[in-house]
């Protein structure tokens, strides 16, 4: 279970411009506003915290559900 990962992706106009990766612990940018924006949360110790328990929640609770 340990391999699992959290990702959640934000897109505009079927463009990712950010993504919240569990196994990077962070937020990563992909355009000039996803950048900013993840520069801005990643410098909120309660918004990756809330981030990372999203991954025993949604992930590690449905495992073996399908």
């Amino acid at each position: 279970l340990k391999d699992i990962q959290f990702i959640r992706s934000y897109c505009y106009n079927k463009l990712e411009f950010m993504r919240f990766d569990s196994n990077l612990g962070k937020y990563v940018g992909y355009t000039e506003l996803g950048v900013k924006n993840a520069e801005r949360l990643n410098n909120i110790p309660s918004q990756i915290a809330s981030e990372m328990a999203q991954r025993e929640v949604y992930c590690l609770n449905n495992v073996g559900n399908d």
